[in-house]
């Protein structure tokens, strides 16, 4: 059964279907796309009319959407379950993943870790009114999240927490603001342990090695 994953590697979502492959042990094809390329392949908008990522391709279906995508990974292959069964801890799963989406992402990724990390290594400039923006709004985030952080085997709500969480402790300042939240500090250090996430670290711009701040 070929499976291809299409995809920007530096992308968090890319990351979050990345890590649900690995952790079901799914074989698959990866197909690099920049989804901020002035010249997007027709070839991939046929698949994903919106030319974002990533887009999963398994015998010839196709399906964009990464909650659509790691939810039918979870479903279409063996290996452990990356969904929980009883109702209320379903319900916290999707609760994490649409909180981690609505509010998460942007300051955590594309505010703290994009200006003081990405943006540093691909010799952008940096704003740092933009940071510290991210790091007020990622502190009420970190707080809502505290207490809902689950114990137990990986669920896609870690998976999808954690691609962004991976990026944000990468900010020093980032690594810092988490240390104040235990449980959530605690979930980390036991995640991003997991071979899964070794195994799809995307690295940064220009062949940099990123800095794991949390093992320093």
């Amino acid at each position: 059964m070929a499976v291809v994953l299409h995809g920007y590697r530096y992308s968090v979502y890319v990351r979050i279907a990345r890590l649900a492959l690995a952790e079901k042990a799914v074989a698959y094809e990866r197909v690099e796309v920049n989804p901020f390329a002035p010249d997007v392949p027709a070839s991939y908008l046929a698949l994903h009319p919106f030319g974002r990522v990533p887009t999963l391709v398994h015998d010839g279906f196709v399906l964009y959407e990464t909650g659509a995508i790691i939810r039918y990974i979870d479903r279409a292959f063996p290996g452990p379950r990356l969904q929980p069964d009883e109702p209320r801890a379903l319900a916290r799963m999707d609760q994490v993943i649409g909180i981690a989406d609505a509010y998460a992402y942007w300051p955590m990724v594309r505010q703290v870790f994009s200006h003081r990390v990405f943006r540093t290594a691909s010799g952008q400039p940096v704003d740092e009114a933009e940071i510290a923006r991210g790091l007020a709004a990622s502190a009420k985030v970190l707080a809502a999240l505290e207490p809902l952080v689950a114990e137990g085997p990986p669920s896609l709500a870690d998976l999808h927490l954690g691609a962004m969480m991976a990026y944000f402790v990468l900010a020093p300042e980032g690594r810092a603001l988490l240390q104040e939240y235990e449980r959530l500090a605690a979930w980390w250090s036991k995640l991003s342990a997991r071979p899964s996430f070794a195994h799809t670290e995307p690295g940064l711009p220009g062949g940099k090695v990123p800095v794991d701040y949390m093992k320093s």
